[in-house]
């Protein structure tokens, strides 16, 4: 068995598809955890996967980004905090938020505290999703290691969270502003009607023909004059031919009516 007949059992037998990210990488990650287990070749790899659960955990750990940190990059989550979420707040009571690729929860959690602070009263719906239901359920538990705090204010570090030895639980109220949920960026159909959609630094580890099509169904997904905040380390360099009107580095809105 092949790497392209690998990528096509994947995909036949546990729905997940891979042809979308970049090969190298993919394939380059994949061969040193089989070297690591000492799996000779796909074939017998693939039947690990099929016949163990936490090898399958152990796979998706490996090709997926599934940690994050609250307020990562804080200039940038400024930049949001005092120009986009105002000007979004301005033309709506209530901010639909789409936190795509959503790691362990830290991204749409940020949103949720900024939201909580510039519009307490607003009755937004913040949805978080990611393909990796172990950071899912971690997402839910809310509970993070001092890493994963480090960019978060002292203010907010006492306002928001409570502290256990090393680890830090999220309040109550935050949590229960974002809902998780399951979602395959490269499969499942997108909702509709976001104001603000975040999917930052996961397009990189695609192919430019799969970054293309995201950014084009991204652009859908958003309600006119809704803003696509990417990551620090991502460019989006055809956002013209999308749609997008660049509001700022990182942030790109779609254009009223």
């Amino acid at each position: 068995m092949d790497f392209a007949e690998f990528k096509h059992e994947v995909h036949r037998r546990f729905g997940l598809y891979l042809d979308g990210y970049k090969e190298p990488q993919l394939k380059r990650r994949i061969d040193s955890l089989m070297s690591l287990l000492q799996v000779p070749d796909y074939a017998a790899y693939l039947r690990l996967l099929s016949q163990d659960s936490q090898q399958w955990q152990r796979f998706i750990d490996k090709i997926t980004i599934n940690v994050s940190e609250f307020f990562r990059n804080p200039e940038i989550f400024a930049r949001l905090e005092k120009e986009v979420l105002p000007s979004l707040l301005a033309r709506h009571r209530n901010l639909k938020v789409w936190s795509a690729a959503c790691a362990d929860g830290p991204e749409p959690y940020s949103v949720a505290i900024l939201l909580n602070e510039l519009a307490p009263a607003g009755r937004h719906q913040i949805d978080a999703t990611d393909i990796d239901t172990s950071a899912l359920a971690a997402a839910r538990r809310g509970v993070y290691p001092s890493r994963a705090v480090q960019a978060v204010t002292p203010e907010r570090l006492e306002r928001y969270f409570r502290r256990e030895g090393d680890h830090f639980y999220l309040q109550e109220k935050i949590k229960h502003m974002v809902n998780f949920r399951r979602h395959d960026l490269l499969k499942d159909p997108f909702n509709s009607g976001y104001h603000l959609i975040l999917c930052r630094n996961v397009v990189i580890y695609f192919t430019t023909a799969t970054q293309n099509e995201l950014y084009r169904r991204f652009y859908q997904a958003l309600a006119p004059g809704g803003v696509l905040f990417i990551g620090a380390t991502e460019s989006l360099f055809q956002y013209r031919e999308l749609g997008f009107m660049k509001v700022a580095p990182w942030f790109y809105r779609r254009p009223e009516v």
